[in-house]
């Protein structure tokens, strides 16, 4: 088993889909580790993950972090619903040779979205469930809560002309800009995640306590997208879930990375044998 503080291995692959899109993901830990899928939120990407998986990679967990369907290095997609997001990751497992095995998931907001949907919806595909700050209700609104990202460039000459036009929002995209034929470009573009935003508000409480599989529950009680009242009628209304509360925002496990990793290796523990 490697050591907690060796560096991690960090790979990046691309499955090319049926319909000419490439998916991208990262594969980090020992190449025999115990596998754990991580999806990210919006606004995210796979790399978001590295710091857990490398606290994880010394309990032998390999971590599969996918950039989700028009994030990351992942190809921009025509929709941006349930269905399609899901079937990506189906066809990823697949590629993995992890499509008929349970195996634990982990997801920030868009991503435990995505995760607690298929551990209802196939009894037994998901062994164990982390839920980072992602609700069972986002109220429909319109315009869509990321409607404040209509406007923004997706390219710039430059890197800094970019972050410039980005304005006071260039904390969330500075992390994940990437080098582009026209220079640089956002680490998603903006009207793909209002698009993905609508279709992800709605009531999904039936589907969140519909799984039977140990899930924890990791919440920001300075969330402005998951109401602390919220996630404690979440944790009480699903059985065998655990509730982990943490001083953080929506971001806590990037914020709290320690206490964060700290409680997902206690549950992974407990939960996964």
């Amino acid at each position: 088993m490697p050591n907690a503080a060796e560096p991690v291995r960090f790979l990046r692959a691309r499955l090319a889909l049926p319909d000419g899109r490439r998916l991208s993901y990262l594969d980090l830990g020992p190449a025999g580790g115990r596998p754990l899928l991580a999806l990210h939120g919006h606004l995210g990407e796979g790399a978001d993950f590295v710091p857990l998986a490398r606290r994880l990679a010394g309990d032998g967990w390999r971590v599969f972090a996918p950039d989700q369907r028009g994030s990351g290095d992942s190809d921009r997609a025509h929709r941006y619903d349930r269905a399609g997001y899901l079937d990506d990751l189906g066809r990823l497992l697949a590629n993995l040779g992890l499509g008929e095995r349970p195996l634990p998931v982990l997801g920030h907001s868009l991503g435990a979205v995505n995760g607690y949907h298929p551990a209802a919806e196939r009894p037994g595909a998901v062994s164990a469930l982390v839920n980072v700050d992602g609700p069972a209700h986002l109220p429909v609104v319109s315009p869509p809560p990321l409607s404040f990202l209509r406007g923004l460039p997706y390219t710039a000459p430059t890197r800094g002309e970019l972050l410039a036009a980005c304005g006071p929002l260039a904390p969330l995209f500075e992390r994940g800009l990437r080098p582009h034929p026209e220079g640089w470009r956002l680490g998603c573009h903006p009207e793909d995640m209002i698009d993905s935003d609508a279709r992800l508000l709605g009531d999904h409480g039936e589907v969140w306590s519909a799984s039977e599989c140990p899930a924890l529950l990791l919440h920001g009680t300075a969330s402005t997208v998951l109401p602390t009242a919220q996630a404690r009628a979440m944790a009480d209304r699903r059985p065998r879930t655990e509730l982990v509360e943490l001083d953080a925002d929506h971001w806590v496990h990037l914020r709290r990375p320690e206490e964060s990793a700290a409680a997902v290796r206690r549950f992974l523990a407990g939960s996964c044998h």
